[in-house]
């Protein structure tokens, strides 16, 4: 078991339940309530975890494809036998309202699913080489083998699936993995080491160490791990790439997502969408819908229909199964979010709805006329707020669009095949969904973005790319003779 007679939650350290250098205190968002108090590896146990995660992976890539496969199986069949448990521990840890923690948790089955069935697909390719005179005969096989050791370092907004889109394809592959998961929610991921230990994982195939910024930063810069997977702000994400040395890094960041809703589109659709994908987890989703472009059109009614359905929305108590909309993380970032919203208004902006806080509780807040060059509509908001802009052409809004730093996804609301594939062809994002909000995410497809929202593709099977190289065996076959008896 991973506690101690005084409850206190220990570290996994390689199959081992540990204890630590100190405590951090886990606090529930919305009531205040500390948690659980969890222990804190130092550098010694840094030391101690990647030399692990070497033995780890010595394990993990002899595995057979069917064992790996195996393991992935069982852990995803024990998140979902668990789920409700997974599912408050989100809850009490983040903030997240009950039903859409326990969505998170079913991806998580999901993902784990997923990854199961990539572990069998880990092949290569055989190239012929007898391309020039002197040559035949000549072919390379090709194959794709796990790096090494593998360092996560998971956000807090996805406490339980956004690790599992770290462990599960690194594993896949034939990886150990070392995870470093938010400090503020460190209690998912050690339940989900629980799970991963009862499903046979090779000791040291992985650990989870909280751990402050400093210690992490050991990690980071540890050359024994041969790839790097963070999930978090750009500041914070690139800062750790100039630290990462040689080792690959798959960044997950930011972002300010745009929808565009067009003349020709299905306004009930757009605005039931936009809402959700807006106001889901009090907008603290890199994909959340930040700004909506509506043609000048239908601007008055999709802007009605907009905030009527917002206001519909409950806010208060996460653990309460009717409510929509809960706390922010922290007090601090609760202030900053309402403080942005006091800007656009101070700079002419109209609130259409919300714009005022209680404690962390945001409400769902709708902006129109905000100065494009302002904070809550060019950074990223990661709150419960949506700018509403108008335009007459759709190129126009296009280019409005890519005005931004940012480049993770983009929705796009219309019925014309030509303009959807102008959208494809023009938006500077990693992803455009069409006829839905950028929040849109199956756990299979490829995930990412340009610009300052990162490098690299998460989602399970370009994870395992990412955590693979191709090796080539070249075959120069010795001369063809019959064998006796052969003619």
């Amino acid at each position: 078991m991973q506690t101690t007679p005084s409850e206190k939650k220990l570290l996994f350290l390689a199959g081992r339940w540990e204890d630590g250098e100190d405590v951090t205190t886990v606090t529930n968002p919305f009531s205040g309530a500390v948690e659980a108090e969890v222990a804190r590896a130092g550098s010694a146990t840094v030391v101690e975890a990647v030399t692990a995660a070497l033995a780890g992976f010595q394990a993990m890539r002899r595995l057979s494809s069917f064992a790996r496969s195996e393991i992935l199986r069982k852990v995803s069949e024990s998140i979902s036998d668990r789920r409700e448990e997974f599912a408050r521990t989100i809850t009490r840890e983040n903030g997240k309202p009950i039903r859409q923690a326990r969505t998170e948790v079913e991806r998580a089955t999901h993902t784990f699913r997923i990854a199961s069935e990539e572990a069998t697909r880990v092949g290569g390719e055989i190239a012929p080489l007898d391309l020039r005179p002197g040559l035949e005969g000549r072919f390379g096989l090709i194959r794709r083998v796990p790096l090494g050791p593998v360092l996560g370092i998971a956000p807090f907004n996805f406490p339980l699936n956004l690790v599992a889109h770290k462990v599960a394809p690194a594993l896949a592959a034939g990886c150990s993995i070392v995870l470093k998961p938010a400090s503020r929610t460190p209690l998912s991921a050690l339940l989900l080491a629980e799970v991963m230990e009862q499903a046979g994982l090779p000791p040291g195939g992985l650990s989870v160490l909280p751990c402050r910024r400093m210690v992490g930063d050991l990690l980071v810069q540890d050359e024994r791990f041969r790839a790097l997977s963070f999930t978090g702000s750009p500041e914070v994400g690139f800062g750790l790439k100039a630290k990462a040395g040689k080792k690959p890094v798959v960044l997950e960041l930011g972002g300010n997502a745009a929808v565009v809703v067009h003349e020709d589109a299905d306004l009930e659709a757009a605005v039931r969408q936009s809402v959700t994908g807006a106001f889901a987890y009090a907008g603290q989703v890199c994909i959340s819908v930040q700004r909506v472009f509506v043609h000048e059109a239908v601007a008055d009614a999709f802007t009605e229909r907009f905030v009527d359905a917002t206001e519909k929305l409950v806010v208060g108590d996460p653990l309460d199964e009717k409510t929509d909309v809960g706390p922010l993380i922290d007090d601090e970032n609760a202030a900053r979010v309402e403080s942005w919203i006091e800007e656009a208004r101070a700079r002419g902006a109209r609130v259409l709805t919300g714009g005022s806080r209680q404690g962390r509780l945001v409400l769902p807040t709708v902006l129109e006329g905000v100065d494009p060059s302002l904070p809550v509509d060019c950074a990223e908001a990661f709150g419960p707020v949506v700018n509403l802009h108008r335009y007459s052409d759709f190129g126009d809004a296009i280019d409005r669009v890519n005005r931004s730093r940012y480049g993770l996804q983009a929705g796009v609301f219309t019925r014309d095949l030509g303009r959807a594939l102008y959208a494809f062809d023009e938006l500077e994002v990693g992803g455009v969904i069409l006829n839905d909000a950028p929040t849109f995410r199956v756990d299979s497809m490829p995930y990412g973005g340009t610009k300052d929202s990162g490098i690299g593709r998460e989602g399970v099977k370009y994870a395992v790319e990412h955590f693979t190289e191709p090796r080539l065996l070249v075959v120069n076959p010795p001369p063809s003779a019959p064998r006796d008896g052969l003619a």
